[in-house]
């Protein structure tokens, strides 16, 4: 099968490549970052996804599938350009698909889309609604995006659509929004506030990602691995000390004495779970994770 992927040069990106070539597909690559040292085969266009060399890979390579992980977040980009990449080139990616009758597509999405507050189920399924535009404004462009990926389940019925909501990654490459939170020795928490956290091995993430491709997915699937543990096990499971700071102080802090910088809607994420049933994506795909919640952490100790 011939496949292009979207953002192809980030970590996750890197990791699905070369488990689709394993596999015997053909990969194409476009982002506006380099991948100097690309596998051989790949084809790689170094181009926004908004631009028209973008859209001359579709037309001329006419793939099969696609699998759009050109996205991003408040950890890098400033929110109007947030809001261009992610709605706008979404926008951009599916009306290529539709015009150059891409038959499936894969939508990275993120499970903190569903949102955390004290009021709503320890595990979220498909059917609850994306709540995170209203208790974590920061992710709102993301929402959008996510909830334009299941627009075109319906919309254009000849494609098969799957959108992945996937939980939070760890693993060696040191990447994501997870591991830039817990990156250094300190972890600011706080006080009186325990959540439960969910996240999966990055390698069984993009695992799920070529799983997903294959089975011909469509609808829309939550991605988890293994159970969630506490922000406190966590912390300790991968050598970090964890700091609880009284609410009324904690935004004042981020950003200062060694603390990563959150926006202020992420505080509600360090109090209340965001977790998923991952049930229906493990059936439909045939998939489990390779990597429990200790060999996870343990990838990620602090040194």
């Amino acid at each position: 099968m011939k496949v292009v992927i979207t953002g192809i040069s980030g970590e996750l990106g890197r990791m699905v490549t070369h488990r689709l070539l394993a596999n015997g597909h053909c990969v194409l690559g476009i982002d506006r970052r380099p991948w100097p040292d690309a596998p051989r085969g790949v084809k790689m266009v170094r181009t926004d996804i908004r631009k028209r060399p973008a859209e001359d890979v579709f037309r001329s390579q006419r793939p099969e599938a696609c699998i759009h992980l050109a996205t991003v977040t408040h950890v890098t980009t400033g929110p109007d350009e947030r809001y261009r990449i992610n709605l706008g080139g979404t926008k951009m990616v599916f009306a290529y698909c539709s015009r150059y009758e891409v038959k499936q597509v894969v939508f990275v999405s993120r499970h903190t889309v569903y949102g955390a507050a004290p009021d709503v189920p320890l595990y979220r399924t498909e059917d609850e609604p994306p709540l995170a535009g209203w208790t974590f404004p920061e992710l709102t462009d993301l929402v959008a995006a996510d909830m334009y990926a299941v627009s075109g389940i319906w919309r254009w019925p000849d494609t098969a659509t799957a959108v992945l909501r996937i939980v939070y990654t760890l693993g060696p490459s040191q990447r994501g929004t997870l591991a830039n939170y817990i990156r250094g020795p300190r972890v600011p928490t706080v006080l009186g506030f325990d959540p439960l956290f969910q996240f999966l091995h990055e390698q069984d993430a993009a695992r799920a990602i070529a799983a997903a491709l294959e089975a011909r997915l469509r609808g829309v699937f939550n991605v988890a691995g293994p159970s969630p543990v506490p922000l406190s096990v966590l912390c300790r499971a991968t050598g970090r000390k964890n700091i609880p700071i009284p609410e009324p102080f904690f935004t004042r802090v981020l950003g200062r004495f060694g603390f990563p910088r959150l926006p202020p809607g992420a505080v509600g994420h360090l109090k209340y779970p965001v977790v998923v049933d991952g049930s229906a994506f493990q059936q439909a795909a045939g998939y489990s994770h390779d990597f429990d919640e200790s060999q996870t952490m343990e990838s990620f100790v602090y040194t």
